[in-house]
């Protein structure tokens, strides 16, 4: 799965599981976790600032009611993205995206309900 934000950033999503890919760019895990099965040579990894994910602590908490706290989970995630380190991590990938591919890289199995759409609104701003 390949996904483009659509915006002036060249950014794409994909699985971590996936094979990568020329077009990848640079690479870029945006989980705090490492994937289970994934070793770090077939991840081939440019960067991975685990400040882009979520806390453990919001983490585990959506996870009780995926559905039901998604929005509060957007708003504490974004909050939690607004911290020096966070933001100094979306520059650095911003700055990545400006000057050729990157590819987001996640272990989530519903990219689209996971905290990778908030992600990428982020990185969209500014």
């Amino acid at each position: 799965m390949t996904t483009s934000d659509g915006g002036d950033l060249d950014l794409a999503v994909r699985r971590v599981y996936e094979e990568p890919e020329e077009a990848d760019g640079a690479r870029v895990l945006v989980d705090r976790l490492w994937p289970r099965g994934v070793s770090k040579e077939r991840a081939r990894l440019d960067a991975w600032p685990k400040e882009l994910a979520p806390s453990d602590e919001l983490r585990r908490w959506m996870h009780e009611d995926p559905d039901g706290r998604h929005e509060e989970f957007t708003r504490r995630y974004r909050r939690e993205l607004a911290a020096e380190a966070a933001a100094s991590a979306l520059a650095d990938v911003r700055d990545l995206a400006e000057h050729g591919p990157v590819a987001l890289l996640t272990a989530a199995k519903d990219v689209d309900h996971s905290h990778v759409p908030v992600l990428l609104s982020a990185l969209r701003e500014q």
